[in-house]
């Protein structure tokens, strides 16, 4: 057997870099490059090691490790899985910035390589520089954070340990079910360590989407439940984007007359305009979906997690029977859903062979039809410009709606947290798939402009919009200049409410008084065009929505990252639409509002379908 003599570190990249993966009949590298701040945990290991492949697996650099980790993992998004990239770091503070985006990835099901450098395996000089010591533990390590919040964990203490530890990592980065983040935590006096690794363990390797095909058995009784419904609806979840399932479902939901509703990460698995999406659906849906799901007979829940948000905290659904199609069985039996567990392409496609000249009930389709008309009509409203410009504070709406309509249908519009995610999802108007990025997983402020600059590099080809608020602008900018140093474009809308917006809306409406959240007249007015320029963007601020569509127009034409800046009002969001969210409030009420919060609370939890 031929052997190669290489240090870990040499070993590991040299693996990642024979890794490809197969996009629409094309061989392509399965990753696209990774993301490296170097310290003494990883500069004279791994950092050689990525100078030599730099041809291979190009090295980017950033100014944060868990920005860096969260434009990997939107990377990932954007290619809906089949690419992703990998990030290292030092041990200590550079490691353990990095655990808050694996929460990130493990919650989003996305996958994600860390290589975070770990303490001396040998343990001869401990305790070193940033190293955490257990008074009760020898083996811990800053990087046992990561465990929680890891699909696959390891910790490299011999260098021959790649031959398992790689192997095991890409099963979980590429499987359909357990996809999400691995954490190889890699000592840093085991990376220059050399061992002669057999030359095969080098060969080039093509890993393809997996679909599996559902089960005759689990099929039959979807069939047959599904043909017993009257009133069916389809709730299209990330799944659907994962499975590139997009075609046949709209094919599928046409042919049926099933209105399909669409959570946070599904959002887009139907243009806007097709006939049968009815819009957003739960706590942040639109007025059309809700009424369906209420009366629906029957839920085909495809791809999703149902999270709070999409049930609407368990009430979404009060008399439906749901079906569960998923990759996963874990998702394909929540909610006492009759799990069908399959790819979503391969499970829809297997439900259309067997239903025969099934379809919805006609009147059933014709209300879905007449209430997505009605909400379309409330959208127009609530997004259009003011009839007469006075420089007031615009709305949320009033911006994302001046936005939508300047983006172009080749835009990708990226956000996160705060209101702004409940705003894009019930009014946001996505032309297609990969044209609606939102990490609602988590919902992780600080993920708006690092995540944008991973879609960028994901579809350089596309027009990337960041929307932000003021909030998650201050957790964290620094990407802006990495993307203007990677000459990797984005527009950045950032709507400056002073403060934390959202939650001071949510404070008022469980009874409680405004405390903590929006800044007051003490606060400095902050400059950010003046920052967002001076991290090398193009930046200005406009006064009202009459300045803002030429400005996104200008920002479109940009050569260079372009913020634009824009004064809102944080007590105002779109009142049509949406749902009751499970947000627990006092009960020992001290006021007024309390006592009325607390009655509403009760009776909405009274509705929960908690089997």
């Amino acid at each position: 057997m031929t052997s190669i003599r290489l240090t870990a570190a040499e070993a590991a990249i040299r693996y990642l870099a024979a890794q490809y993966t197969e996009i629409d009949g094309r061989t392509v590298p399965l990753f696209g490059g990774v993301w490296a701040i170097f310290g003494h945990g990883n500069v004279a290991g791994l950092g050689p090691a990525l100078e030599a492949a730099r041809k291979d697996l190009p090295t980017f650099r950033a100014h944060n490790e868990q920005a860096m980790a969260h434009a990997a993992i939107a990377y990932a998004k954007t290619h809906a899985r089949r690419r992703m990239m990998a990030c290292t770091t030092s041990i200590g503070p550079g490691a353990t910035n990095m655990v808050t985006a694996a929460a990130v990835a493990h919650v989003n099901r996305l996958p994600v390589l860390f290589l975070p450098g770990d303490v001396f395996a040998n343990r001869r000089p401990d305790p070193v520089l940033q190293q955490v010591e257990d008074f009760g533990d020898g083996t811990v390590s800053a990087n046992d954070c990561f465990r929680p919040v890891s699909r696959y964990w390891d910790r490299i203490t011999r260098p021959e340990q790649l031959l398992n530890a790689l192997p095991a990592a890409l099963r979980v980065l590429t499987d359909p079910v357990e996809c999400g983040p691995v954490t190889l935590a890699f000592p840093q006096d085991v990376q220059p360590e050399s061992y002669d690794y057999p030359a095969e363990f080098f060969e080039r390797r093509v890993h393809r989407l997996r679909r599996p095909e559902p089960d005759a058995g689990e099929l039959s009784d979807a069939i047959k439940a599904l043909k017993g419904a009257s009133r069916p609806l389809i709730l299209a979840g990330g799944g659907v984007k994962y499975s590139l399932a997009e075609g046949v479902l709209a094919e599928f939901a046409a042919k049926r007359g099933i209105p399909v509703c669409e959570t946070q990460a599904g959002k887009g698995s139907l243009a806007w305009d097709h006939a049968m999406n009815v819009g957003s659906i739960g706590v942040t849906g639109s007025s059309a979906a809700n009424a369906l799901a209420a009366d629906a007979d029957m839920a085909l829940v495809v791809g999703s997690r149902l999270s709070d948000f999409a049930s609407a905290s368990r009430t979404i659904f009060p008399e439906a029977r749901l079906i569960g199609l998923n990759v996963g069985g874990f998702d394909a039996a929540k909610h006492g859903s009759q799990p069908l567990v399959a790819d979503a392409r391969a499970g829809i496609e297997a439900l259309a062979g067997g239903l025969g000249s099934w379809k919805a009930g006609s009147s059933w389709t014709a209300r879905a039809t007449d209430l997505t008309r009605k909400w379309n009509a409330i959208v127009d409203r609530v997004t259009a410009a003011p009839a007469r410009d006075r420089n007031v504070l615009p709305t949320d709406a009033q911006v994302l709606g001046a936005v939508n309509r300047q983006a172009g249908d080749d835009a990708i519009v990226v956000c996160a947290a705060g209101g702004l995610p409940g705003e894009l999802h019930k009014l946001w108007r996505a032309p297609d798939a990969a044209g609606y990025h939102l990490e609602y997983g988590y919902s992780c402020m600080g993920y708006e402009i690092a995540g944008g600059l991973g879609v960028k590099l994901a579809a350089p080809e596309r027009e990337v919009i960041v929307m932000v608020g003021d909030g998650s602008y201050l957790m964290m900018n620094s990407e802006i200049a990495t993307s203007v140093a990677l000459d990797a474009k984005l527009t950045i809308v950032l709507l400056d409410n002073r403060g934390f917006g959202c939650i001071n809306r949510l404070q008022k409406g469980t009874g409680g008084e405004p405390f903590n959240n929006l800044l007051d007249d003490k606060a400095p007015a902050i400059d950010f065009a003046a920052h967002a320029h001076a991290l090398g963007a193009e930046a200005v601020k406009v006064g009202s929505i009459a300045e803002l569509e030429p400005a996104v127009r200008r920002a479109r034409k940009a050569s260079r990252t372009t913020v634009i800046v824009i004064d809102t009002d944080p007590q105002i969001s779109t009142a049509e639409g949406g749902t009751w969210w499970d947000v627990p409030v006092s009960e020992a009420p001290r006021s007024a509002a309390q006592r009325k919060a607390r009655k509403a609370y009760e009776t909405n939890r009274r509705r929960q379908r908690l089997a």
